[in-house]
């Protein structure tokens, strides 16, 4: 897009492959993309080469997120857990991608007590991280307090930065606005529009973590363009999609029931809208 740089990740969801799903970003007007390897499934290697041929740019890699929860324990999971992460920031530098993504938490039955260890092991992942010159995007998710801890710990680190999910501050952050805490470390955003938190009680579960496309929800898609211009974030704004609707609800049907041609168009058609927010936002600020 004229002035904005656009990326969408690609999704299993999709049904198609991830070449296909690269390919039908760049025809659409996507200029980069993101490869999400959270289910393990994907080959980074024929993607990275199909891009230099397509002409189009991986912003960053979504690290699995099963053993999120634990990174923070003492056991022997937990030392799988880091070399995992550590394995995705050499394949990052591998193929010349930039950043690598990661969850600092997975679960909803917790304590929410950072420990020691688990600060130990994300300081590996640092210390690797500014040796390859690889950035370490952390997102926020359910569990924050273990972002808080982590953002907190390694505050001096330029290695280590934000992963700003849009629909995430919604459900899992209950609205809390976390751009002003740590607007000025953003590497990377997750757009997508959300619904907030279903129960009544305030009980958070996955089933809230619904990925609209940008306007369907009840996010203020102008506040969020003058939070990014606000902290002079100047990369791809990259949207995190899902066509699929979580068990027992519905509001992601529409979306599985159009072709995927005709939904990526949709999603680019919005994902312009947010861009054009974004950049009179960042005129009104000089």
């Amino acid at each position: 897009m004229y002035k904005q740089k656009l990326c969408l990740a690609m999704n299993g969801q999709f049904g198609i492959s991830p070449e296909e799903q690269l390919k039908l970003f760049k025809q659409t007007g996507f200029e980069g993309f993101a490869i999400d390897m959270s289910g393990r499934n994907v080959d980074p290697a024929p993607l990275a080469k199909l891009a230099k041929e397509e002409n189009i740019f991986i912003e960053y890699i979504h690290a699995p997120f099963n053993k999120s929860d634990d990174m923070w324990m003492n056991s022997e999971i937990g030392e799988i857990a880091v070399n995992e992460l550590l394995e995705y920031l050499e394949i990052c530098s591998e193929h010349e991608i930039p950043i690598l993504v990661a969850h600092t938490f997975i679960g909803f039955d917790s304590d929410n007590i950072p420990t020691e260890i688990g600060i130990e092991r994300y300081g590996r992942l640092a210390k690797r991280s500014d040796e390859l010159g690889v950035k370490l995007a952390l997102e926020n998710t359910e569990g924050e307090e273990y972002l808080f801890a982590l953002m907190e710990a390694f505050k001096g680190e330029k290695s280590v930065g934000f992963c700003w999910d849009t629909g995430h501050e919604l459900c899992y952050n209950r609205g809390k606005d976390l751009m002003a805490m740590f607007g000025d470390r953003l590497f990377v955003t997750h757009l997508n529009d959300n619904l907030g938190v279903k129960d009544y009680e305030g009980k958070i579960t996955f089933i809230d973590d619904l990925h609209l496309l940008p306007f369907d929800g009840i996010s203020d898609w102008t506040l969020i363009a003058e939070k990014l211009a606000k902290c002079g974030f100047d990369g791809p704004l990259t949207f995190e999609l899902n066509t699929k609707s979580k068990p027992g609800r519905h509001e992601n049907d529409k979306y599985s029931d159009m072709p995927i041609e005709r939904y990526i168009a949709e999603a680019y058609n919005r994902a312009c809208r947010v861009a054009n927010l974004f950049i009179k936002a960042k005129e009104n600020r000089k």
